[in-house]
């Protein structure tokens, strides 16, 4: 049995060569003398977690005592530099990818990678993608769910989609813990993150099939976090949207018939939650994730996969590496 990990979080090792030099990268600086907390820019800060420190040797280590063969690295989604200049963005984005690359590059067999884009810069972010691709060898790139308040059914995106699409990179769906849809009603009980993540997960989803996108791109990669969130159990209500609105209905075929066309982690903390969600859209379009090193698992993330009496054998050897063996090349 082997086990593959899409959902695997970086925060570069020259961020914090930078910041214990006693310099900011990017805007970036520790929040506090005691150097636990991270200050990324107005509105967003929090505790440093201590495996985001790890080096490559100590992280294959923390892979080994959960189970983990390969992990398909992408940056902690709150350093997203969507805010930054254009420039500066690139920069940023560059020195991440490369970081990326050179684990996967030098333990091909414990790392993947998903390059990070400066999405201010549709060109750009299209470039840089090309780059990781073709020369870095990364596997595609990690996205926001939300562009400086642009969503992505904006025709100044479709471009990167057609590139995406050409070159076969997937497309990983992400949204920012700390700046979602619910974080400026209610920040208590941990609500922005429980809710306002899977939240966005699903308003990307519907974002995607509702735009048609997916028909325009009908070779599009694409994989969203947490499950999609709550998007497949809404799809009736979406449905119906979509037969009450002639003018408006931009693919020919009902949304539900498109879930199919994307994939889906595993993140979503509940066996019943992750059986309806294989019943949606099929065993082949769930992959295995953990959200390392954030999310406490129970006993780790393949241990997780494997105790659950609702799935078949088929059934989880196909979410825990089969899928994302065809899906990422690896």
């Amino acid at each position: 049995m082997r086990s593959i990990d899409i959902h695997s979080h970086l925060l570069p090792q020259c961020l914090w060569d930078t910041l214990d030099a006693g310099k900011e990268w990017y805007g970036m600086r520790y929040d506090n003398p005691e150097k636990t907390s991270l200050w990324v820019r107005e509105g967003r800060s929090g505790g440093i977690h201590p495996k985001v420190k790890l080096k490559p040797e100590d992280r294959i280590k923390d892979m080994d005592a959960i189970g983990t063969d390969l992990q398909v690295v992408s940056v902690h989604t709150q350093i997203f530099g969507y805010h930054l200049s254009p420039q500066d963005g690139l920069a940023q984005a560059r020195e991440i990818n490369d970081e990326i690359a050179g684990m996967a590059r030098d333990r091909p067999d414990r790392f993947a990678g998903m390059a990070t884009l400066p999405m201010q810069d549709v060109d750009a972010s299209i470039a840089e993608l090309d780059r990781a691709v073709k020369t870095l060898g990364l596997k595609g790139a990690e996205l926001d769910t939300v562009v400086n308040g642009k969503n992505w059914d904006e025709a100044e995106f479709l471009p990167l989609f057609k590139a995406a699409e050409s070159m076969g990179a997937v497309l990983f769906y992400h949204p920012n813990p700390r700046h979602n849809i619910l974080e400026p009603r209610n920040t208590r009980l941990n609500l922005p993150n429980a809710v306002g993540v899977p939240m966005e997960d699903a308003i990307i989803t519907a974002t995607l099939i509702c735009s048609g996108i997916l028909d325009k791109c009908p070779d599009l990669k694409v994989c969203i976090a947490h499950g999609g969130g709550p998007a497949c159990y809404l799809m009736g209500r979406i449905d119906r949207g979509w037969r009450g609105n002639t003018a408006e209905q931009y693919m020919p075929n009902p949304p539900s018939s498109y879930q199919k066309k994307l994939y889906y982690d595993c993140v979503v903390m509940s066996e019943p939650t992750l059986r309806f969600l294989v019943d949606q859209v099929g065993a082949d379009r769930v992959v295995l994730g953990s959200d390392w090193p954030f999310v406490p698992w129970d006993p780790n993330p393949v241990g997780w996969i494997q105790g659950l009496e609702s799935l078949t054998q088929d059934e989880k050897d196909l979410i825990l590496w089969k899928n994302l063996e065809a899906l990422l090349g690896v």
